[in-house]
C-alpha cells in the first residue's frame, strides 16, 4: 500500500510545485496521513486537491484507509531545506548539536545551511558598561537539533 500511496502523492505534488511533502505515515491499520508545506503556505483547497488525487484512486472495495491531508503546523520544526528558505526574514530559534540556542532572523539560506542574524549585549571591550553588537552565523542543517520560526503578533 505504502508504494501506491506514495506514487499517487507524488502525482499529485507534480500537478502543485509550490507544496512539498514535509512527512507520510500509514499506521498497520491503513490510516494514511499526509503532512504538507508550501513555498507559498498551504491553503485548504490545496489540501483537497492532493486528498483528492489519492483517494480517488485507491479502491475502497479492495482496501480500507482512512486519509487525513494536512499543512505543517506553524509551531512544528522545520525540517527541510525548503522550509528555510520560505522563512526569510522570520526569526528562528535554533537549538545546535553542540548543546547552545540562537534566536535570530533568517537573511538567507542555501541547500546545505542557514544565515541568522540577531542583536546582543555584550561588555564594552573598554570601561565599564555594555554595548549592542550585530551578531551573524551561517549554520549548517546538518548540526541543527531543533529550529521553530518564533511567531510574533503586531
Amino acid at each position: 500500500m505504502r508504494e501506491q500511496v506514495t506514487q499517487l502523492l507524488n502525482e499529485a505534488l507534480a500537478e502543485h510545485p509550490s507544496l512539498f511533502l514535509i512527512d507520510l505515515e500509514i499506521t498497520q491499520e491503513n490510516n494514511i496521513r499526509v503532512t504538507l508545506d508550501g513555498d507559498d503556505g498551504v491553503r485548504v483547497e490545496d489540501c483537497m486537491a492532493i486528498s483528492r488525487g489519492i483517494e480517488h484512486n485507491l479502491d475502497r472495495e479492495e482496501l480500507d484507509f482512512s486519509l487525513e491531508v494536512m499543512s505543517a503546523g506553524v509551531s512544528e520544526p522545520l525540517t527541510m531545506p525548503r522550509q528555510y528558505k520560505k522563512n526569510i526574514g522570520r526569526t528562528l530559534k535554533v537549538r545546535t548539536d553542540k548543546g547552545e540556542t540562537i534566536e535570530g532572523k533568517i537573511t538567507d539560506t542555501t541547500d546545505e545551511d542557514v544565515t541568522l542574524e540577531w542583536k546582543a549585549r555584550e561588555p564594552k571591550p573598554v570601561g565599564k558598561g555594555k554595548v549592542t553588537v550585530e551578531k551573524k552565523t551561517v549554520l549548517p542543517y546538518k548540526e541543527i537539533v531543533q529550529a521553530k520560526v518564533m511567531v510574533t503578533f503586531n
